[in-house]
């Protein structure tokens, strides 16, 4: 088996003192995606560089606190590709890819629109400039997963209040509709669904700090493995783990009958 975890961080450092080595290190994963390190590469010592036997690779954003993806692999990747070819984006330290021979895994971190309008464009301005490069990746022949927080609802059963929010980014109709394009045009599967397609509360893996949304279970789904066709038919099991709070989001564990 091939086991593949996302998680966004909120804080590399902050996951860490939380309790997030300790826990990475006791789930035998082969691949462990992460995202919004919030931190520079001299800010990791040795502890955060290698965790539980896997070893680090990251793209750091340049504005200091801010972003960043990481790929923790027990195998040496054949080769490591930082960024994806956008100025823009590439500076904010958003992609991390590594190939594996029989497989690629590629960590993402797509911008969120929830601060400003400002904030908004940018997001779609991302939106619009990484297509491409996904219809590339589905053309390459490569079985990959793509795993990271896309900081988007797709649909309503992906978050607890859909009602409420379908003017807020991250379930805006643009947003949507451009993941369904991703799926049902470009050919990605969203690997989550194929194996729970009628999943709700048990599939949030965001919740806000504000109010009692923890508590409450008042979620988003925002973090995803989405993967080529190929790959996505060998998942046997998909599962975010709660009992332990290491960020705003919750780790995304899943199994592909795949060896590494």
């Amino acid at each position: 088996m091939l086991r593949v975890i996302s998680l966004n961080l909120n804080g590399i450092r902050s996951a860490a003192r939380k309790g997030w080595l300790e826990w990475a290190a006791a789930q035998q994963a082969d691949v462990m995606c992460v995202q919004e390190l919030k931190a520079q590469e001299a800010d990791l010592d040795d502890s955060l560089r290698e965790v539980g036997g896997m070893q680090g690779h990251f793209h750091f954003a340049e504005k200091k606190g801010y972003s960043g993806v990481g790929i923790y692999s027990k195998k040496a990747p054949r080769a490591v590709r930082i960024g994806f070819g956008n100025d823009e984006f590439d500076a904010e330290g958003r992609y991390v890819e590594a190939d594996f021979g029989a497989f690629t895994a590629v960590s993402i971190y797509l911008p969120s629109g929830s601060s400003s309008e400002e904030r908004q464009q940018a997001k779609f301005r991302f939106m619009d400039c990484f297509l491409p490069h996904l219809v590339e990746l589905a053309a390459s022949g490569r079985e990959i997963v793509l795993c990271g927080d896309w900081n988007i609802a797709h649909m309503e059963k992906d978050l607890k209040n859909w009602r409420s929010n379908q003017k807020n980014s991250g379930f805006l109709p643009e947003e949507r509709a451009w993941l369904t394009r991703v799926f049902d045009e470009v050919g990605w599967i969203d690997v989550y669904r194929r194996l729970h397609p009628e999943a709700t509360d048990e599939s949030y893996t965001w919740w806000s700090n504000r109010g009692q949304a923890w508590a409450k279970n008042v979620g988003w789904r925002l973090d995803y493995q989405i993967a080529t066709p190929g790959l996505a038919a060998t998942a046997k099991r998909a599962a975010v783990y709660k009992d332990q709070r290491f960020s705003d989001h919750a780790p995304l564990t899943i199994d592909y009958d795949l060896r590494s």
